[in-house]
Formats: structure tokens, C-alpha cells, sequence
């Protein structure tokens, strides 16, 4: 994937993101969910063209599928089909370098693609008078991608960053992305990871790069899916006209066809590894392929097992054993055979001996006993709701039905699949659970510290076995070499038609009697709805000593009420098919659920418990705090999370802004249950809380529903906690942490900047978009098209309602920190020396207009934009004014913005990595350096020391 907008990262439970994203295209249910609606043909040449039509949104997806993936890697090239997948983006015949970029980031869309086992696929939603122009795009790189030295050295150069920050940097790296495939199989190309190495990296010619386009990138081996606001017979006619041309070669398109083996015997393997903060362990079993008729049976197994609080894995190894600090479980299924991987991150003083025994025993008790109804009812509820999210957008229904063709080979499979889980009994997830999950066909994967290794011993090898077959390349004869056409000779993209008008939702708000405010958005495409309750107040109020307070609050707040217990919170929320969270924001909290809108009224119920009535009890503190304790642990050895940490402090120094809001071991070690009553009171009460509900509900069933649940909700005496404000700030600093052996240097450039309300943020805005955000912004310019210093680099404006932050960040190998270093720095100069051109200016601007338009086409995305204005203190209209307002900036105006709020002078610099590799040409432009060991770090104190 290009840059880390959609990277492989560190996700919510360490999940690829490859087996992440065919996870939620597979969920499936009941009926209540209608079918894809599409039409499908297929031209001459072979190109299969699927059209789903939705007049509601002003976009259009435009997805194009290639059958061919990481386990299409020759020989000797692991990684291959990864890298390929990046050269998509730069010249053909009619279009120059990044154009694709011009295409649609620049006018307010969005582009990207993935790398799958067994697909690769590249996507953009844009304007939907746009679509014209994509079409000619995609159809030209199928037909003439311009593959020459100098793109190929630097994408390979940008894949190898990818690989440390996404191997070798992050904690736990290796076990995901490379272990865990070669571990899985003895057979099949399945073994190797898709990223590859970067041996093999370094082993792909530019004649092999020429050869693999030629083999696998023709029409008759993609599929098109076209969705969102089109006219169909227009459609039709641009197809023909741009992908009708394309010639369908006459050689055959190699296929694998090898069979793994079944698993007869148990395999483990133990494996000592640095930047391991705790031990892990991972089992994994072979499942059939994905269209087999026993996949909605694992599914349904697999949701059982890991989604949710109320899940087996949770409620055993996480909550009532305390074994885990993380634990889950995916369905990885392909075309052909893939696995369910369950895992357990331990927790502090757990073993990995605790840890297989306990996942081997959450399997037994699927294949010893039937699953409850209760059980069943929940998950297939679960899977609906999933899948209703899944299909919000013209993009999501596009994807769930290009995944269908390319794994199933059936456009309708996702349907089936739906149809098929409501259908799954008890008694079908036993016989699965037996068929595939017996102990003897079980491969697991225990994975210490380095420094845990006993004296004298080695560690176990995982390497793809030697009897893996891979077939070689076999090209075309006389692959041609396709040139830029010359200057003045190129074919030009069309004009884009007359803009659509967006439908942005209008909120409606009323008030209770309490003070509570109540916002309704109505939303009646889908059977969903959103719940989502705000409160100022938050970490800026948690004690200079107590860092991590009001984060542990949240935590707890859907740990028990005084009627129900955190079990039966999570059972009631779950068996609706949703899930409940609580969060502590910089300066607010928030309590969020979404559910099927006929299970509204019971979820509305759980929430207003857990936030007006927590217990807070003992054991659940010690609990949480346990567990928060192993999270931080975790976060302090990836350099990247360190970094953001270490800059907020050098630049906030001692205020609440600067301390850790999810705290630090010493200081959660010290939080008592009076400091959680306290944190709770200082946030949560109806005078200084919203309630905002999206979706499918009228307003006057919001009202009704926001009096029964939370009209009885008393504020207490007294006026609220005042928000902290900053009358000045620490003089900046330059701050490395020594992390030996790190697989890459995490580096941040932060500078204090305004709130939200000041009427500058929107010529900042824009400022900052166009120094840091999307992927044609200045900083990923510089860092990354130009010199492959790092996967991507970016910027982001955090304006709150106190107080701002700007923060410049990107992950770069060890030796190359200080040279990105000082291009971040350059970058923020250069924005306050000379206005933004007129051109460029109005690209940023579209990317945040864009990036708001697509943001409201979920209920999720709409409750979270109107979240955030209560919080900030922004009246809601704002919805309306968005787009007005950042059309208006003019280049002075982001000028004058940069000038004042990006001057790096006032910067605080933070760098995480090996400092021997790069501490002397950082210290020769920063002479002011402080180095600090890991062990000396103190992010509880403003000195950091």
C-alpha cells in the first residue's frame, strides 16, 4: 500500500491489514441487509465491467481488481507484486509521474491500493463529475505503464521503509508479517510474506518489473467496479471507448495451483526477538477456501470466539484470567487454503506456556460443546451490523463485491454468504470447529525477548520451507518497452463534467431541562444508527501527578454500573450487534455505540447507564490499570508512538497538554479509586454533555429517547472544572532517545499553535494541507516521491478548544534522521517565506473538502465531525459553512498563517532510534541535542528526565 493512509500498521489489535480488510468484507447474517444491486458485463477483450449505481452520494468509487497477488511471486522475488503495485502510480504513455495524484487527491478524492495474497487492487473515489478522467487513467496504466531506472530505484527504496516500519520497527513486526505465513505452510506460495525482504527486494530487475505487467496486468485478469452517481448508458460508452482498445494477449495467464497439504502433526516454534515489550503467542489452523460452504460456520465461530467484550477470548484471557494484555482472533480465507489465527499478547508477568494453554483451550470448548443460543444469536447480530457499516458507502458495497469476484469467483457470493450465516446452527459450528480445529493440525508460534533467552540456547528458525513450489516468471517473448510519448504528442485527460451538488445533512437540535443538549441528524438509507454522547472536561483536567486518570475513567465507565456488571454490559450491547465504547479526549470524554436502528432504544438504555451511574469498582481498577500498564509498556518501544509522546512533553511542557493522556507506569500505579471518582465528576455531567444521534431516527424520536434515558441526570452543585489555559509556552528542545538495535528512527517536529476558535484556523488549515496532508503535500513530496527516506511523512493541526498543536512526523531508517530532520524543518520555513501558488493552493483545498464530504456519508463520520465542534466550541452550523470557509483562504492568508504558526524556531524536535547511526549530523545542525537511554526517559516530568 503507498504511504501510511492505508499501511500496514499497528492496528486496534496488531491485525495485517490484509486479513483485516477481508475480514470485513466476509461478515454476514440475516436477511435485513438488501443485496448489491448491480449490473455486470463483459467486453471482447475479456474485462469484466460491474456497475452499482447510487444517485444519494456526489462521488464515484472506480475499483480495479487484478487477479494476481503475493503468491504470484517468482521465484527469488518475495515482495514482488507488493512493489509492482507501487510503480502503478508513476508514468504511462499519456501520463506523467504521480498524475494519478493530480487526478484525484487534487480534486478532492482520494486514491490508493493494496497488495493481497492472492489480488491486487487499486481504488479512488472522486467527484463523481470526475469519473471520465479516472476511467482514462486506469485503463492507460493497464495498457502503457512507462517502467524505467529511475522510479523503480526510488519505489524500491520506499517498500524497503514500508518493510522496517511495518516488520521491523513495531513491536511484535516480524510475528505478523513474516512468521506467521511461514509458519502456516510447507507448500504453498501462501508462505511468503507479501512484503517480501529486502533481499529479494533488492534481487527484482526492472526487466522482471516489465515482464510481470506484461504476464498479469491485461484485461482478461481485472475486473472493473464502478459505484456511486453515474449515468449508466454514459458509463457505458466511456468503458468502451478507454478499456474496449486494450488488447487481450494470446498467451495463457500462469495460474498456482498447488494444494497445501493437510496438517497432520502439530508444528511449534519458539522464537526470541528484540523490541519485544511482552511475551506473545499465535496458533494457527488451516480453513478451507473462502467460497467453501463451511466458512460462514467459522465466521460465526470466529465471531464468537474474539469479537467483542462478551467474546470467549476476551472474557477468559483478558478480563476474568488476566492473562492477556491483547487477545483475538481472524478467519484469513482466500482462494485457497487460510487459516484462523488466534493470539495473545501476555500480560506483564504471564507466560507463554499460560497462554498456548489457554488458547488451545477456548478451541477445545468449541469442538467439546455446542455454542448457546444466546451465543449464536449475538454473533450472527454482530456480523448484520457489520456488515450494514460495511456497505454505507458506494465504496464499501464496491469492495465487498470486487472481493466476491476475485476470491469466489461470484459477484453475489458476499450475499450468499449472508444468507448462509443466518442459517448456521449450533450444531454446524461444532462439526467446523472439529473438522479443522484439532490440536494435530494446529501451528504455533511462541515469541519472547531477546533477553529472555536461556544461557547457551537457540532460538527456533522460521524461514519459508525449501518445499515451497513457486513458479518462475514466465514473461512474453519480447516484452515491449513502453516510453513516454513525446511532449505535445500525449493524450490528454478529458475535462471533468459540471460539478454534483452535495446533500450535507442539516442537524437538529433541542435541549432538556437538564442543560443536556440533544442533536439529531436523520439518515433513512440504511437500517443503522449512531448514539454518541460528549462531555467537556477530559485529560486537561488530570492532575499534573495522575497522568492517565480520566483515560482509566473511560476505561471503567463500561466496566460496571450499579446494576450491571462489565460482563453483562457487554453481553446486552453485543447481542444487539453493536459495541459500546467510552474514551477520555485531551479535553473531553465520550461514550459512542452503533447498533441497527430497531435495537436503538435498548442500546440507548446501556449507554445512559454506563454514563451516568459507573461503580468504579476495586477490582475492576486494578483491572484496567493492569492492562492500560501492559498497552503503555507496549507503545513505549515502538519509536514512532515514543516519539509523539517525548515531542508533546518538550513542547507542552509541565501543562496537562504535554503529559501522556494514557499515562505512564508509575502514574497509573499510583491512581487510587478516588482519583477515578474525581476524574469521572470533572467531565461527565448533563450542563456540560451532548447527545448526538445519526442515522435512521427522527428527531422526535431522539428527544424522546434522550428524556427517558437521561432526562433524570442531575448536574452536581457547584460550576464545572474550567478547562487550563496556556499563557506561554517551554522554550523548544531537541530531544533524541537512544533505542538500540531499533528497526527504524521515529521522528516528530511539534510547535504549539491555536485553538479552534481562533480566526485563523482556517488559512492554517489549509497551510498545513499544504505542507502535510495527503500524499502530494510538500513534506511526503520531499521525503518520499523524491528521495525514498521514508513510507510516507506528514502533518496534522490539533485545534482544541484551549489550545493547538502543529506536529510534523515520519518514520525514516536510522541513518537518514537527521537529513529528514532538517527537510521537515525546511518545509515549515518555506511555507512562511512566499505565498502558496494559486494552483497548489486550491488542490489542498480540495483535499479537505473532500476529505469532509466523504467524512458525512456515514453516520459514524457525521457523529464525529459534530463531536469534535462541541467539544472545540464551534457552533454546529459549521457543518454547513465548512466547505465555504476553506474556499475562501487566500494565498496571503495562508501565508500569514504559516508565517506565525510554522515557524520552526519555535519547534521542539523528538527523535526515537539507534542514535549511534545518526546523533553526530543531528548534532552538527542541532547543537542544543539532549540524548536521553531509554532507561533515563521520564515522560512523567516536564525535564523528561
Amino acid at each position: 500500500m503507498r504511504l501510511v493512509r492505508a499501511a500496514l500498521m499497528l492496528g486496534a489489535a496488531l491485525l495485517p491489514l490484509a486479513a483485516a480488510a477481508q475480514t470485513a468484507t466476509r461478515p454476514a447474517a440475516a436477511a435485513a441487509v438488501k443485496p448489491i444491486a448491480y449490473t455486470e458485463r463483459t467486453l471482447a477483450n475479456g474485462l469484466r465491467v460491474y456497475a452499482l449505481r447510487d444517485t444519494t452520494t456526489p462521488n464515484v468509487a472506480v475499483q480495479v481488481w487484478y487477479d494476481v497477488g503475493s503468491k504470484d511471486d517468482p521465484q527469488g522475488r518475495s515482495g514482488f507484486a507488493h512493489m509492482f503495485e507501487h510503480l502503478m502510480f508513476k508514468a504511462t504513455r499519456n501520463l506523467v509521474s504521480e498524475q494519478m495524484d493530480r487526478l484525484t487527491e487534487d480534486v478532492g478524492g482520494y486514491n490508493n491500493a493494496s497488495t493481497n495474497d492472492d489480488y491486487t487492487n487499486y481504488y479512488e473515489v472522486i467527484p463523481a463529475n470526475h469519473l471520465q478522467r479516472l476511467l482514462f487513467a486506469e485503463a492507460d496504466r493497464m495498457a502503457s505503464l512507462v517502467v524505467e531506472p529511475k522510479s523503480f530505484a526510488s519505489e524500491r527504496d520506499v517498500v524497503k521503509e514500508e518493510l522496517r516500519q511495518s516488520t521491523l520497527a513495531r513491536p511484535y513486526g516480524k510475528l505478523f508479517s513474516t512468521y506467521l505465513s511461514a509458519a502456516a505452510y510447507t507448500t504453498h506460495p501462501y508462505a511468503r510474506s507479501t512484503i517480501g525482504s529486502i533481499e529479494n527486494l533488492e534481487a527484482a530487475s526492472i526487466e522482471d518489473v516489465r515482464g510481470f505487467h506484461a504476464t498479469y496486468y491485461r484485461p482478461d485478469n481485472a475486473i472493473l467496479v464502478v459505484a456511486g452517481n453515474f449515468d449508466p448508458r454514459q458509463l457505458d460508452a466511456w468503458i468502451d471507448r478507454y478499456f474496449s482498445r486494450i488488447a487481450r494477449p494470446a498467451t495463457a495467464i500462469p495460474r498456482v495451483t498447488v494444494q497445501e497439504p493437510a496438517r497432520t502433526t502439530a508444528v511449534t516454534y519458539t522464537v526470541y526477538e528484540p523490541n519485544t515489550p511482552l511475551p506473545a503467542v499465535l496458533m494457527s489452523w488451516h480453513v478451507p477456501a473462502d467460497r467453501d460452504a463451511d466458512i460462514p460456520a467459522l465466521t460465526v465461530l470466529n465471531t464468537i470466539l474474539s469479537t467483542g467484550e462478551s467474546s470467549r477470548m476476551y472474557e477468559s484471557l483478558v478480563y476474568r484470567d488476566q492473562l492477556a494484555q491483547d487477545a483475538s482472533s481472524f478467519l484469513d480465507s482466500k482462494q485457497g487454503t487460510g487459516n484462523l489465527i488466534a493470539y495473545a499478547i501476555l500480560a506483564g508477568g504471564k507466560t507463554v506456556a499460560q497462554g498456548e494453554a489457554a488458547l488451545k483451550r477456548e478451541i477445545a470448548r468449541f469442538r467439546d460443546a455446542p455454542v448457546s443460543a444466546a451465543e449464536l444469536a449475538e454473533a450472527k447480530n454482530e456480523i448484520l451490523t457489520a456488515t450494514i457499516k460495511s456497505r454505507e458507502t458506494a465504496e464499501g458495497k464496491a469492495r465487498t463485491l470486487a472481493s466476491s469476484v476475485i476470491i469466489d469467483g461470484d459477484p453475489r457470493a458476499a450475499d450468499r454468504q449472508l444468507a448462509a450465516i443466518a442459517r448456521v446452527t449450533a450444531a454446524d459450528v461444532q462439526r467446523v470447529a472439529r473438522k479443522y480445529l484439532g490440536d494435530q493440525q494446529s501451528a504455533t508460534i511462541r515469541y519472547l525477548p531477546d533477553n529472555a533467552k536461556p544461557a547457551g540456547a537457540t532460538g527456533d528458525t522460521i524461514a519459508v520451507a525449501s518445499t515451497v513450489r513457486t513458479a518462475p516468471l514466465a514473461a512474453p517473448a519480447n516484452v515491449a518497452i513502453v516510453t513516454p510519448a513525446p511532449e505535445g504528442q500525449r493524450v490528454q485527460p478529458p475535462a471533468p463534467a459540471a460539478p454534483v451538488r452535495a446533500n450535507l445533512p442539516q442537524p437538529v437540535e433541542t435541549r432538556l431541562a437538564n442543560g443536556l443538549r440533544v442533536i439529531t441528524v436523520e439518515r433513512h438509507d440504511l437500517p443503522i444508527a449512531t448514539a454518541y454522547l460528549v462531555a467537556t472536561g477530559g485529560q486537561a483536567l488530570d492532575p499534573a501527578d495522575r497522568s492517565g486518570v480520566s483515560d482509566l475513567a473511560a476505561t471503567l465507565m463500561t466496566k460496571g454500573t450499579a446494576t450491571r456488571s462489565a460482563t453483562e454490559i457487554a453481553r446486552q450491547v453485543e447481542s444487539l450487534g453493536g459495541s459500546i465504547g467510552a474514551d477520555a479526549a485531551s479535553e473531553g470524554g465520550t461514550v459512542q455505540v452503533t447498533v441497527k436502528s430497531d435495537q436503538l432504544a435498548p442500546a440507548m438504555t446501556i449507554l445512559a447507564d454506563v454514563a451516568t451511574h459507573p461503580a468504579f469498582a476495586a477490582d475492576e481498577l486494578d483491572r484496567a490499570r493492569a492492562q492500560q500498564v501492559d498497552a503503555v509498556t507496549v507503545a513505549f518501544k515502538n519509536p514512532a508512538q515514543l516519539a509523539a509522546l517525548v515531542a508533546d512533553r518538550a513542547t507542552f511542557g509541565a501543562s496537562p497538554f504535554g503529559a501522556p493522556g494514557s499515562g505512564t507506569p508509575a502514574s497509573l500505579k499510583a491512581i487510587t479509586r478516588g482519583d477515578v471518582t474525581a476524574a469521572y465528576a470533572r467531565t461527565w455531567r448533563p450542563d456540560q454533555a451532548t447527545l448526538i444521534l445519526v442515522g435512521d431516527v427522527t428527531p422526535a424520536q431522539a428527544q424522546a429517547l434522550a428524556t427517558a434515558q437521561l432526562g433524570s441526570w442531575r448536574a452536581p452543585a457547584g460550576a464545572a472544572t474550567p478547562l487550563p489555559t496556556l499563557a506561554a509556552f517551554p522554550a523548544p528542545r531537541t530531544v533524541v532517545v537512544d533505542m538500540p538495535g531499533a528497526g527504524q528512527a521515529g521522528v516528530v517536529v511539534e510547535r504549539p499553535a491555536i485553538p479552534r476558535s481562533d480566526p485563523r484556523y482556517y488559512p492554517f488549515a489549509v497551510a498545513n494541507t499544504v505542507l502535510g496532508g495527503g500524499f502530494s503535500s510538500r513534506l511526503n513530496q520531499e521525503i518520499r516521491i523524491k528521495r525514498g527516506l521514508a513510507y510516507g511523512a506528514s502533518s496534522g493541526v490539533d485545534a482544541a478548544r484551549s489550545v493547538g498543536s502543529i506536529a510534523a512526523r515520519t518514520q525514516t531508517k536510522n541513518q537518514t534522521a537527521a537529513e529528514v530532520v532538517a527537510l521537515m524543518t525546511g518545509e515549515m520555513v518555506r511555507m512562511g517565506a512566499a505565498p502558496v501558488p494559486d494552483a497548489e493552493l486550491a488542490t489542498r483545498k480540495a483535499v479537505l473538502v473532500g476529505s469532509f464530504g466523504r467524512a458525512v456519508e456515514t453516520t459514524g463520520g457525521i457523529a464525529g465531525i459534530i463531536g469534535e465542534y462541541v467539544l472545540d466550541g464551534v457552533p454546529i452550523t459549521e457543518l454547513q459553512g465548512y466547505t465555504a470557509k476553506v474556499e475562501a483562504v487566500t494565498p496571503a492568508a495562508a501565508q500569514s498563517a504559516a508565517a506565525a504558526l510554522l515557524d520552526p524556531k519555535a519547534a521542539s524536535v523528538a527523535v526515537v532510534g539507534d542514535a549511534k547511526q545518526f546523533i553526530a549530523p543531528l548534532k552538527a545542525a542541532r547543537p542544543d541535542v539532549e540524548t536521553l537511554t531509554e532507561a533515563q526517559l521520564n515522560l512523567d516530568s516536564a525535564t523528561l528526565k
